[in-house]
């Protein structure tokens, strides 16, 4: 009796499985898959920066400008790639610890190891992807600081009519200067990732420098120097209801 074919059923959809939860832990190439971002994907920036010198998040709804704020800083916020995106097995989002967390430790010399460790990379190739993360800083630059101020200056105007308006609850006062402390937070948390990324850059030229001399290298001085030019611009000043933190 010629013996039965077995069925391919259940192999195919172990593999159908397989695929769809390959799939929950990233997007193509370890990109963020797009069902993972809302419009407030970055709104635990707040919560972080207020829970980092202990005091609590505000449970107000996020503005648009609050909102594109924290869409603006997490880009300072995180770490510059200096790998491929494939080599992310769970997608390149990460939520980040605040720089006034007693734990963080921050390390100048790891970007510049990441992009010369990389075997498969020329120093021509290393030497362009350094000017072009510096690059996106400066271009990143602007945008934010024109965010940062007109978020600034709508809290100084909430900050007032806290003053003016005698009904306000207790609880709503403590939302508003929670937001408050929160936006300001932010503008200095960027403030100090910007400081972080440019020691980093320099510290990956010096190293690039001194194992690969190279005429881009004075462009990449350039493009360094210009971001921290940028990063030396006065910040928009909190209102008295937000605060001010060191940097560390």
């Amino acid at each position: 009796m010629p013996e039965r074919a077995r069925p391919i059923i259940p192999a195919l959809i172990l593999l159908l499985a397989g695929a769809a939860l390959g799939g929950c832990s990233g997007g193509d190439f370890g990109r963020t898959r797009a069902d993972f971002r809302n419009d407030d994907m970055h709104r635990w920036l707040g919560a972080e920066a207020n829970g980092s010198v202990g005091m609590k998040a505000s449970q107000f709804q996020l503005t648009e400008h609050e909102r594109q704020l924290r869409d603006l800083a997490y880009q300072f916020i995180e770490s510059p790639l200096s790998r491929p995106a494939w080599k992310s097995v769970f997608g390149d989002y990460q939520r980040l610890p605040a720089p006034w967390r007693q734990n963080v430790v921050f390390d100048r010399t790891a970007y510049g190891r990441n992009l010369i460790d990389e075997p498969h990379r020329s120093f021509a190739s290393r030497y362009s992807l350094l000017i072009d993360h510096v690059r996106d800083d400066i271009t990143r630059f602007e945008p934010f600081f024109a965010t940062a101020a007109q978020v600034i200056a709508l809290d100084c105007k909430r900050s007032a009519s806290l003053k003016a308006i005698a009904d306000v609850s207790p609880r709503e006062r403590a939302d508003a200067v929670a937001r408050m402390e929160e936006n300001a937070l932010i503008v200095q948390w960027v403030q100090v990732s910007l400081e972080r990324r440019i020691s980093s850059y320099r510290w990956a030229l010096e190293r690039l420098v001194i194992q690969a001399p190279d005429g881009m290298a004075a462009d990449a001085e350039r493009q360094i120097n210009e971001l921290a030019r940028l990063a030396g611009t006065t910040p928009p000043a909190a209102c008295q209801a937000a605060v001010a933190v060191s940097k560390g």
